[in-house]
């Protein structure tokens, strides 16, 4: 088990200007479970290849346990990889492609037996171990990879959306059996996903990146109810915050007829800048529909989502002469109809505000 450490990491590409991982500092405790999300393309993956050793890193320096292994091969990190896309040998039997890398190190031939039978037993492969990966479904070749990372008893894992080629039950199912073996290892994880949702429920902290640079590094909780700028307030929740740019007002904002009162210090440090609008995000679950006369803003209904526990209402409202779409979360026994008009009105205190320019949190 081990500590990891990027300091000032970059990774630019030939014949690019802007870097895809840019001055990435991140530390991750010892046995911690780190996962890394945020929109293709933002760097998540090349930050956990420069890790691995499969990218090159441009500038800065990584630590694995406070060892430079910046410039070390792959096989010289002690790390364990689980792609995609699997990765298994298919001319193999399931017990020969975890036994593999440990015929490789020459491990002793009982050792090899011990640590194999151990992980098929932690990961119920054990009947399996004869089979081809071609008889195997989608779920057990992904824990046959994961038993392969296992049994090298690597100080870090490092996943690389791993559950992305599963369908939408086997992945609830597997992801719980992939925090759950974490735990029970404590083997220091760090995990790869587009899936916020996936984020959110296996991660012990989550970093979010944008563009290659990292936005806010917290706990699923902080993240979701402290969001540092806009971005992770809108890429961080299902669905998505609310979130609009609206006039500031001495009270607050202004959404059409209703404000949404701010403090003092949100409205001045709003008006910094000379900035005449603020932005103001809240989500679908911290409102309520209100009567005409409650102080709401009116809403035209477009469409119902009715999902059994709840009902999700999606509509429009006219903000400076503009149609924005809102989602608010409703009562799925008192659900409005299509074409109706709906008064919203968030929960006192639930919104987030942020500075109309730079996106950050006041």
């Amino acid at each position: 088990m081990a500590t990891v450490r990027y300091d000032k990491a970059s990774r630019i590409y030939p014949g690019t200007t802007r870097p895809a991982v840019d001055s990435l500092d991140l530390e991750i405790g010892d046995g911690e479970f780190l996962v890394l999300v945020g929109p293709s393309g933002c760097g998540k993956s090349t930050s956990l290849r420069m890790l691995a050793g499969l990218e090159d890193v441009d500038q800065g320096a990584i630590y694995i346990e406070n060892k430079d292994v910046t410039n070390l091969p792959p096989k010289a990190r002690d790390i364990a990889m689980v792609f995609q896309n699997y990765a298994l040998y298919p001319h193999m039997t399931v017990y020969e492609n975890m036994a593999f890398a440990l015929k490789l190190r020459k491990t002793p031939k009982h050792e090899i037996d011990t640590r194999v039978k151990k992980a098929a037993a932690l990961l119920q492969l054990e009947e399996y171990l004869g089979r081809k990966p071609k008889a195997l479904s989608g779920g057990q070749r992904q824990r046959v990879a994961m038993g392969r990372a296992i049994v090298r008893e690597p100080q870090v894992f490092l996943m690389d959306e791993p559950l992305s080629n599963l369908d939408a039950k086997l992945r609830v199912q597997t992801r719980s059996q992939i925090a759950t073996l974490q735990a029970d290892l404590g083997i220091t994880t760090v995990y790869v996903t587009h899936d916020q949702v996936e984020a959110m429920t296996m991660g012990h902290r989550v970093a979010v990146l944008l563009d290659g640079v990292l936005q806010q590094v917290a706990s699923p909780r902080e993240l979701y109810d402290r969001p540092t700028n806009v971005f992770v307030a809108g890429f961080i929740g299902s669905p998505a915050m609310n979130i609009k740019t609206v006039p500031l007002t001495n009270d607050g904002a202004k959404f059409a007829e209703m404000i949404v009162p701010l403090t003092r210090e949100q409205v001045e440090a709003a008006h910094s800048d000379g900035a005449s609008h603020v932005q103001i995000g809240f989500r679908p679950e911290d409102t309520d529909l209100v009567g005409p006369s409650d102080g709401g803003m009116p809403i035209h209904v477009d469409l119902v989502e009715e999902l059994g526990s709840d009902a999700y209402v999606y509509g429009t409202v006219a903000l400076e002469g503009q149609d924005e779409r809102i989602v608010v979360r409703g009562d799925p026994r008192r659900a409005p109809h299509l074409g109706e008009i709906v008064y919203v009105k968030p929960h006192v205190g639930s919104h987030h505000a942020f500075h109309a320019t730079s996106g950050l949190r006041l």
